[in-house]
């Protein structure tokens, strides 16, 4: 059962803004009692809770940014929704917004669950994408261990060392990624912590 703090909170506005690219125009995101409400550029819409389809989380690094995250909404009435975690600031600058971005997506998610949403709520990368993906990354990984191997076999530390390096780095960001877009079915109420920013 709802508390009085709960329904104000229901009925109270809550809004979230990136900037998708540096001249692009900002996209804007507001949580009315009843629908989302949506703003890029020229564009806008209104989706109700109860039209959303799908809700996907998943951590999408990018090349100025490699600590971001992405929501993505599917709904009968809109175009696909994207919602990242970073905005563009400067020509080389992409700045977090990991607070505004975490409480943002907390609540959508509780004002769906509130609305009895239907919607399909996925994390990670879809199936047929992540786990091919997984199979390049097993034999990309056996091959770095043989090449180090066969440069210590044969002396070659300089070269073993170089090798050895660049395997642990690719470890580090490969299976960091694969690890946290591993596919996966959530219920609203229970967010998977790893694909939202701490």
């Amino acid at each position: 059962m709802e508390t009085p703090t709960d329904r104000s909170e229901l009925h109270s506005e809550h809004t979230y803004s990136y900037r998708p690219s540096l001249l692009g125009a900002p996209c804007e995101f507001r949580l009315t009692p009843t629908a989302l409400v949506w703003q890029a550029g020229r564009l806008d819409g209104r989706i109700a809770y109860r039209d959303i389809q799908a809700v996907r989380l998943s951590f999408q690094p990018a090349t100025m940014q490699n600590y971001r995250f992405m929501t993505q909404i599917a709904s009968r009435t809109a175009p696909k929704l994207k919602i990242f975690s970073t905005s563009w600031k400067s020509m080389l600058e992409q700045s977090r917004q990991d607070d505004g971005y975490s409480g943002f997506i907390a609540e959508l998610h509780r004002r769906l669950a509130a609305a009895g949403s239907k919607a399909i709520f996925a994390g990670g990368t879809n199936p047929f994408i992540y786990w091919p993906s997984v199979a390049v990354f097993a034999v990309m990984t056996i091959g770095f261990a043989l090449l180090t191997v066969r440069a210590l076999q044969v002396g070659a530390w300089g070269g073993a060392a170089f090798v050895g390096g660049f395997f642990a780095l690719f470890l580090w960001e490969i299976g960091g990624f694969l690890r946290r877009n591993r596919p996966r079915i959530y219920r609203p109420d229970a967010l998977p912590p790893e694909l939202l920013p701490r």
